[in-house]
């Protein structure tokens, strides 16, 4: 059968509608599909630039308070030393660091920022806790020391660059008396870097983690291990030093308790600061055990010799320890960290001659 040619132009047309139709169908798609991806891109675009923008703030915001810090510790430090030279007194030397403590932990805690930049110090328990543990041990140190310098009366460690003492006449050292108080602001500042990183961190964490909650229960073992052993030692003293050497509570089964306080709770915030402050607390000639240790254990052999030499063998140089006399002394030597240095030499000599 034969089509008429108006059915063939009808089909025809149709066709080309339809197709027509079919072409501008995809082009819509097309360009629904390009909508689409252009929306995703440019909400994935802003969000990489308010990221970015805000990751910048957040380190602008960090090394505005490092600054603050350092500006905050040196000049105090410097104040310290002027006053401290003008008066001829050590007295405070102790008090102005352990102040300083304090006033960089208040001030992260008024200037750390989160999320760009804007202060929310509040919004972040894990700050919280790390300001508030750091402000209880550093305030508990404030409070012995400025209680030992009362008790003291001075401090012979700076006798020499003052003239004062056994070197009274000698003419004072203003530079020397200077890197004293120098050196503390670099301790002071070293010890705090882990508080400090935390408080201005960008990052906020509105739940404890497992880690921030084993570092805390540590942090705060540090803390009571050193105020105990502190407190043993100062009522020891108070009842007339019975025994001639502290053996009391703690001390029984350490013989620096709080030192060891006083490092361990830096360990669960940071690694640089516990390094350099058990450098200092561990070789440093006028502080810590070499102060404690060696020579100086002289009036314990001269008065109570066979009992304080007991003591020493059955009790951990830091740790506190029950059975420490029965540990090998290549342990003792590493792991407990109780280095020869520390022996009293003539003591040790005699030993030695005994044994042989």
């Amino acid at each position: 059968m034969t089509r008429s040619p108006m059915t063939t132009t009808t089909t025809t047309t149709t066709t080309t509608r339809n197709r027509i139709i079919t072409t501008l169908e995809r082009t819509f798609a097309r360009n629904r599909d390009r909508d689409t991806v252009s929306k995703r891109l440019t909400h994935k675009i802003d969000r990489s630039l308010n990221w970015r923008g805000r990751e910048f703030a957040g380190r602008k915001a960090e090394t505005q308070l490092e600054i603050t810090a350092v500006a905050t510790t040196f000049g105090m430090q410097s104040l310290g030393f002027v006053l401290a030279y003008l008066l001829k007194t050590e007295t405070f030397y102790d008090v102005f660091g352990g102040f300083n403590y304090l006033v960089l932990a208040l001030l992260s805690s008024v200037l750390g920022a989160s999320g760009g930049g804007s202060l929310s110090w509040v919004d972040d328990p894990r700050k919280i806790l790390t300001t508030v543990l750091f402000g209880l041990s550093r305030g508990w140190l404030l409070l012995f020391l400025a209680w030992r310098a009362h008790e003291r009366k001075g401090d012979s460690r700076f006798d020499e660059v003052l003239g004062k003492g056994e070197f009274a006449g000698q003419t004072p050292q203003p530079l020397r008396f200077f890197v004293f108080w120098i050196a503390q602001a670099f301790w002071v500042m070293l010890v705090s870097l882990p508080m400090l990183f935390v408080n201005a961190s960008s990052v906020i964490k509105p739940n404890f983690s497992p880690y921030d909650v084993t570092m805390a229960v540590l942090f705060g073992i540090g803390v009571i291990v050193e105020i105990i052993g502190d407190i043993q030692k100062a009522w020891w003293v108070r009842r007339g030093r019975e025994g001639d050497f502290c053996s009391v509570g703690l001390w029984k089964y350490s013989r620096h308790p709080s030192t060891r306080g006083y490092a361990d709770p830096l360990w669960w915030l940071g690694i640089l600061s516990p390094l350099f402050t058990m450098q200092i607390l561990m070789t440093m000639e006028p502080t810590g055990l070499c102060n404690a240790e060696g020579k100086n254990l002289k009036r314990y052999y001269d008065k109570c010799p066979e009992r304080y030499q007991k003591y020493r063998d059955n009790t951990s140089i830091l740790w506190p320890f029950v059975g420490y006399g029965y540990v090998p002394m290549f342990l003792k030597r590493t792991f407990f960290l109780d280095f020869e240095k520390y022996e009293y030499k003539d003591a040790a000599t005699t030993n030695n001659n005994k044994d042989e």
